[in-house]
């Protein structure tokens, strides 16, 4: 039964209207809209399957990366690239993304560490934490049975082996060897190779056949054997260097039996190793080539190879040449390079510019931290950055980078879990009073990109086509 003073109502309104009241629908909204009015809900921009970096600066979204992932969907190589002066950030984001790579089983992960103090390179305190030992090449140390990495370790190809003698004395010569040397080098190779068979030839023997060249080899040439062993003296007193020398006892004897290739992290602690000098190059030549025949094998295991002082790589045109051929077979086998340099007119004015062109154009992802204004330009230019990426870099603060990954350009602030502090943070200054510095200095980072961030907002509401950052 209708009640009376509905009724009344009823009536009442449709006489002044015309027409019963109609009820509000509710409001309805999709997941893509509220995203949209909501950014900090929205999914992140390279997808939600890696590992976390941190958040973007503008959106507040997520900021999840996975060279793995993204391979041959939003990336073309899986290399990357990290640039910036110290004390920005590089160090903590190499150390957490490492660690939370290896959060995943099929994951393995090299680390070249050329940076250290009190005897130790920066990547202990993780080794230890992870129970692993640090393959620690130190010349003093091989000297009274430290680790040997042999250059003609059998594991080797031949090619390869002869590929690495050539770049080792490139390297130390600072030029390319004519065609006589390299004959004199190939030919005592050769010999060494095919005459001991009843233990692993050693850097030793290629020094005594050059020295002695067989009379043999003279002969399939038509020339004298005086000539060949002329030919060969120079590359003798090169090589001599590592067998008799100020870096002998690393690569004058077999490979030292222990090394865990299987271990989750392998740690080649090169810090006793001067970073100026011909020693470090060689020394990454080495390892990266001894690596490539021994660590990357054909199964289903995901790869980081990291180096941090890259540029004695990318800079020297004879070592970046076996890089590039490493990193593009890597490729197939699921390996991904991650170079740390701080200046990228470190490796772009050299003699190796055209080397270094060619390992930046494999790194797809690109990471740069605070830089002088000038030197974010030059690097802009170089890497193809949008104009509002190259006037902010000068303006980031400690932890804040851009991060462009095959063209998706953002601001990214890096975030580190209480968990992790102590050990990405492994300077010594580093005290209680230091980290509370550290938390200071975030907390004011915080409220300078959100101005910025706001800034930018509003060059974009009203028709900027690139934000500005004052």
């Amino acid at each position: 039964m209708l009640d009376p003073l509905a009724a009344v109502t009823e009536a009442f309104t449709s006489f002044l209207f015309g027409k019963v009241e109609t009820t509000r629908l509710p409001v309805r909204t999709s997941t893509g809209q509220a995203q949209a009015v909501y950014l900090p809900t929205a999914a992140p921009g390279l997808g939600d399957s890696g590992v976390i970096i941190g958040r973007e600066v503008y959106s507040g979204k997520g900021y999840i990366y996975d060279p793995f992932q993204l391979y041959g969907q939003q990336l073309p190589a899986p290399h990357w690239l990290v640039l910036g002066e110290s004390g920005n950030g590089k160090s903590a984001l190499e150390k957490t993304y490492v660690l939370r790579q290896l959060r995943f089983r099929d994951r393995q992960v090299v680390v070249l560490d050329a940076q250290g103090e009190d005897g130790v390179g920066e990547w202990n305190l993780i080794a230890e934490e992870l129970g692993i030992t640090p393959v620690r090449l130190d010349p003093m140390a091989a000297l009274s049975g430290g680790i040997r990495l042999n250059p003609l370790d059998p594991s080797i190809t031949t090619t390869g082996q002869l590929a690495l003698l050539r770049t080792i004395i490139e390297v130390a010569m600072g030029h390319g060897l004519d065609e006589r040397a390299g004959f004199a080098l190939k030919v005592a190779h050769s010999h060494v190779n095919e005459t001991i068979t009843d233990r692993q030839p050693v850097l030793a023997d290629i020094v005594e056949r050059l020295r002695h060249p067989e009379a043999e080899s003279a002969e399939a040439m038509n020339v004298d054997i005086d000539d060949v062993r002329a030919w060969g003296l120079d590359v003798a007193l090169v090589l001599d260097r590592l067998v008799d020398g100020d870096l002998r006892g690393m690569f004058d004897g077999p490979t030292s039996a222990g090394i865990d290739l299987d271990a989750p992290l392998i740690v080649f602690d090169l810090s006793h190793i001067d970073r100026n000098s011909i020693a470090m190059p060689i020394l990454m030549a080495i390892v990266g080539v001894w690596l490539e025949h021994t660590w990357i094998r054909p199964d289903r295991k995901k790869r980081i190879f990291l180096v941090e002082e890259a540029w004695h790589i990318i800079n020297s045109p004879f070592v970046a040449q076996l890089f590039q051929r490493l990193l593009k077979f890597g490729r197939r086998l699921g390996l991904s390079f991650v170079a740390v340099v701080h200046h990228l007119s470190d490796v772009v004015d050299g003699s190796a510019a055209r080397e270094a062109a060619a390992i930046l154009k494999m790194a797809s992802t690109r990471t740069v931290y605070a830089q002088k204004a000038d030197e974010a330009r030059a690097t802009g230019l170089v890497l193809g950055l949008p104009r509002w990426a190259v006037e902010i870099i000068p303006t980031l603060t400690p932890g804040i980078a851009v991060w462009d990954v095959n063209g998706n350009v953002q601001v990214v602030k890096h975030l580190i879990t209480e968990a992790e502090r102590p050990l990405v943070y492994t300077d010594r200054a580093m005290t209680e009073d230091g980290l509370a510095l550290e938390l200071a200095a975030e907390a004011e980072a915080a409220e300078r990109t959100a101005a910025a961030m706001e800034e930018r907002l509003a060059d974009e509401a009203y028709g900027s086509s690139e934000p500005t950052v004052a």
